[in-house]
């Protein structure tokens, strides 16, 4: 994103907290395993931060009967430069996790829909994927969507992400091709937060679902419409709304996923 939209965004990012990490790891420490599964970290801003997206990831992937460690670094308002001069995702790569090095780094910023948005999210996911290849673990890229009152960026928005992950020979997560899909069927889906532009419950789990699927190689159909976070925390999706997103998450993950 732009410096004045990284401003405009910080603003949003307010409503739900600055930088963060997930508590994931924290929750299985007491999991004994031979196994550890697949291990993922998201760097991103608050887009990946609202309703614990990576967290609804694990979730399903727990319904799904696979075995997934996740952990985060989110910065609110930030973008993919913002990150990197932070530092703590940098730390975060070099670390990994207790049960090894990280398989999957996902990289997310804004929408990135103008033209010097989508040169610095090119740029910058070219010096996180020879930071996180060099730790043994594949680059991959969350695609988003633009704000309400631009819709009509749609199309450039998933060129950014689509670029960007060619460039790295990375995964990508067309999460903002599943809205669209799920809008082709329910022009109603309620996929903004109230600020029509972070995502509500359904938008994250939608964005999930396609991040499970790619992941795992695997059509999302069939997972649960209410999941378990852990520490008490939940997401209850309508069911007949959680199977349309299961839906468009198939379609946007084959029409637009990038293995």
């Amino acid at each position: 994103m732009t410096r004045i939209a990284s401003r405009f965004a910080v603003i949003l990012s307010l409503l739900f907290g600055g930088p963060g990490r997930s508590g994931a790891d924290a929750a299985d420490s007491s999991k004994g395993s031979a196994d550890p599964g697949m291990r993922v970290l998201f760097l991103g801003n608050s887009l990946t931060a609202a309703n614990d997206l990576p967290l609804i990831v694990k979730a399903l992937a727990r319904a799904g009967g696979q075995d997934l460690q996740v952990d985060s670094v989110t910065l609110g308002g930030a973008n993919l430069e913002d990150l990197w001069n932070d530092g703590q995702a940098l730390r975060a790569i070099d670390r990994g996790t207790a049960k090894g090095k990280w398989n999957v780094v996902v990289l997310q910023q804004g929408p990135s829909s103008l033209l010097e948005s989508q040169i610095d999210l090119r740029k910058w996911t070219k010096r996180f994927a020879a930071r996180i290849r060099k730790q043994g673990a594949r680059p991959a890229l969350y695609m988003v969507w633009p704000p309400k009152n631009r819709l009509a960026y749609f199309d450039q928005v998933s060129q950014s992400y689509s670029l960007a992950a060619a460039d790295v020979q990375g995964l990508l997560f067309p999460a903002g091709e599943t809205w669209r899909a799920a809008w082709r069927r329910d022009p109603q889906a309620p996929l903004y937060s109230f600020d029509d532009f972070h995502p509500s419950a359904a938008g994250s789990y939608a964005a999930a679902l396609s991040i499970y699927g790619m992941l795992f190689h695997q059509a999302p159909r069939g997972l649960p419409a209410r999941l378990e976070l852990g520490g008490g925390q939940t997401i209850d999706i309508p069911p007949a709304l959680a199977t349309l997103l299961q839906e468009a998450a198939t379609e946007a993950n084959q029409k637009s996923g990038r293995p």
